[in-house]
């Protein structure tokens, strides 16, 4: 094929040939039948025209052949279409247990992302060839939607919520990453590039990020400068549940519910304590809405993923105020700095 046209883009995950052929399937099917009903269309027209006005049609059977052939053959091939996009969707839609995770947070208009080792881009975002990658995503203000062509990967990003995409890259070099969803005047200005880096060089790249904290850190000391220890406790039984090895397991509620505590449980957890109160304990945390931003809450929740797991995961605080915090002041805070904590800053 010409280098100078592509019917696709050019194919860089490993999920691309795959929504490639499906694509094509469909296509094909589409044409076929299409070109094959206006044909009959117009020779139906022709054929059965009315050649004067006293003529009146005749009587046809009904072959129960053709109408079984006409019912069974498009039913097969729309199975065969559900069938296959399904196994696809639910390929795309679980992410390998080895993925490694990076944060997205959609802003009008930029894109901005968060490594595990702390190393934060805009409108870029790096990462390994050869290994898969869980994008985690979200964003601060109106609908936006991650799209990359050359990965075959377009998820809408919405504000209040969480949403899963990945992939694996099979080509090196830079690619082209937009905002597949009109998010307001100057949405065709918001758009980045992807690097995939062979794992040596982009080994280098992360050694190469001086001055970053990893999320983990950064998250815990958000979480003591929040004061959230204070009824949080892992000493002894504390007003709050006991976060320790809380990620992924189940919890249940004031009300009998069971819900997973996943990134969107904690999240809602922290700007919205009452929605979901835990057996056994009172409804007495205060909600950080507006006190935490989103890129303060993925640390929180990286925190929390932490606890329970080996201790090398995390770094240990040094107690100093994180730099959004303190861009901020500590005037209307959700703590003081004189005594460290706020009394009614309880979690559950």
């Amino acid at each position: 094929m010409n280098s100078s046209f592509q019917f696709f883009p050019e194919q860089a995950s490993a999920t691309a040939q795959h929504v490639d052929h499906l694509a094509i399937y469909l296509i094909v099917v589409a044409t076929i039948f299409s070109a094959a009903i206006f044909m009959l269309i117009l020779y139906f027209a022709v054929k059965y025209r009315r050649r004067s006005e006293h003529e009146r049609p005749h009587a046809t059977p009904e072959p129960m052949a053709l109408e079984m052939a006409w019912s069974i053959i498009p039913f097969g091939l729309m199975i065969v279409m559900f069938v296959w996009g399904a196994s696809i969707y639910f390929e795309m839609a679980r992410p390998p247990n080895d993925a490694m995770n990076i944060y997205v947070v959609g802003k009008q208009w930029m894109w901005k992302t968060q490594h595990l080792e702390g190393q934060r881009e805009i409108n870029e975002l790096h990462i390994p060839l050869g290994r898969a990658v869980r994008l985690t995503m979200t964003s601060e203000d109106v609908i936006h939607s991650f799209f990359v062509p050359a990965f075959r990967e377009k998820f809408d990003v919405l504000p209040g919520r969480y949403t899963t995409a990945w992939f694996k890259p099979t080509k090196a070099g830079k690619f082209h990453l937009f905002c597949a969803e009109y998010c307001g005047t100057l949405h065709s200005g918001m758009i980045g590039s992807v690097y995939v880096m062979e794992p040596a060089e982009y080994e280098r790249w992360l050694a190469g990020g001086a001055g970053f904290e990893s999320l983990v850190s950064s998250g815990q000391k958000l979480f003591e400068y929040l004061a959230c220890a204070n009824c949080h406790r892992t000493d002894k039984p504390g007003r709050c549940p006991n976060l320790v090895g809380l990620f992924g397991k189940p919890v249940l509620m004031t009300g009998g519910e069971n819900f997973t505590a996943d990134e969107a449980y904690i999240r809602e957890s922290i700007l919205n304590p009452s929605a979901k109160v835990v057996a056994g304990y009172q409804n007495i945390m205060p909600s950080f809405q507006g006190l935490v931003t989103e890129e303060d809450l993925l640390q929180l929740i990286e925190y929390i993923k932490s606890l329970g797991q080996k201790p090398e995961s995390a770094s240990p605080a040094t107690g100093a105020i994180p730099p959004a915090l303190e861009r901020r002041g500590t005037a209307g805070g959700p703590t003081s700095r004189s005594t460290g904590r706020r009394p009614e800053a309880q979690k559950r």
